[in-house]
């Protein structure tokens, strides 16, 4: 079996822009696959495809979450019915295809020892400091492949091209893929950044993206969902293939690799489907980083006992606060 969109109906050919190349443009919203997992549960194995009757199963799942949304508008309050965006199961039981048992392979040695060393609010019930938090946590980036990987919510993307670019404007950390396609390379490799650093050329009507130049010690694949995520190196490269199957479907295809910290390669694969009504809003997420400092000031034993001892202090009546123009202390 295979998902609508993964292969183009026959004699269908894409269109071309005014200067020639393949037509990706467009909003290609991926919260539709958002009831899909990006990892394939472990209890299904090698199974990629449900059955029939696991699919309808799942369809039913699926729609009684649909209910909550109505279900919070009668007892007028937003919970998670509201607060989460949710598509249709696909017959696809995980995101990652490859290897066959769909899910992110195994760390190297060194992997396993760096992943200890990985921190997240999913991971970690006290913080002291921000280093304890992901750049996800931080608002600063998802990172890849993570941020062409559907979330809870605001999971937009939108393609825009132009002679010798294309661009893949994400909506969740309101980041932009800026892609040279005519003949650019990377930089070199002391340059680096969040999202790294990706070129672009055509393969018949594909778009092939390859993207290296990373900042190490991000999350592969996300915070970890509870545990503690395997990190990447300067070495991880992700390659990725965007094949116009349709008026509105477009197969993604992504290898990930990482030969220091992965014992081998993975791949992303599903379709996007064209939703011209998508609009991409602000993503404002934590502005004045509040929720960062409201954890640390929260759960930090050292600050805990700071709080205590203010707190008898203030009880004792020998609390004596410092003159806010000459010391911070209290800031």
């Amino acid at each position: 079996p295979t998902e609508p969109g993964l292969k183009a109906p026959k004699g269908w050919k894409a269109p071309r822009t005014e200067w020639g190349d393949p037509n990706l443009s467009g909003r290609w919203p991926i919260d539709n696959l958002s009831s899909t997992p990006s990892q394939r549960p472990p209890n299904l194995g090698t199974k990629a495809w449900l059955t029939d009757e696991e699919y309808a199963a799942a369809l039913k799942a699926a729609d009684d979450q649909f209910k909550l949304y109505n279900l919070e508008v009668k007892a007028n309050r937003m919970g998670m019915g509201h607060w989460t965006e949710r598509g249709v199961p696909m017959r696809q039981t995980s995101l990652i295809m490859e290897p066959a048992n769909g899910r992110i392979p195994p760390p190297t040695a060194l992997g396993a020892e760096l992943s200890k060393n990985m921190k997240s609010s999913w991971s970690e019930n006290t913080f002291t400091w921000v280093t304890d938090f992901s750049p996800y946590d931080r608002c600063i980036a998802r990172g890849m492949p993570s941020s062409m990987m559907p979330g809870a919510y605001n999971s937009g993307i939108e393609v825009w091209q132009s002679p010798g670019y294309a661009v893949i404007r994400l909506e969740m950390i309101h980041e932009a893929r800026i892609i040279p396609l005519a003949g650019k390379g990377p930089p070199p490799a002391p340059v680096k950044s969040w999202m790294g650093y990706s070129v672009g050329h055509w393969d018949g009507d594909a778009l092939v993206i390859e993207t290296t130049n990373f900042l190490p010690n991000q999350p592969i694949g996300g915070d970890g969902g509870g545990g503690h995520a395997i990190p990447n190196s300067e070495q991880m490269k992700v390659v990725e293939r965007l094949t116009p199957t349709g008026p509105n479907h477009i197969h993604y295809e992504a290898w990930v690799s990482d030969p220091v910290t992965l014992s081998e390669p993975f791949k992303l694969d599903f379709p996007w489907t064209r939703n011209s009504d998508y609009k991409q809003y602000e993503y404002a997420c934590i502005e004045g980083n509040e929720q960062t400092r409201g954890y640390i000031e929260g759960t930090s034993p050292f600050l805990a006992a700071k709080r205590e001892a203010r707190e008898k202090a203030r009880e004792a009546g020998t609390l004596v606060v410092a003159d806010r123009s000459t010391s911070s202390s209290n800031r």
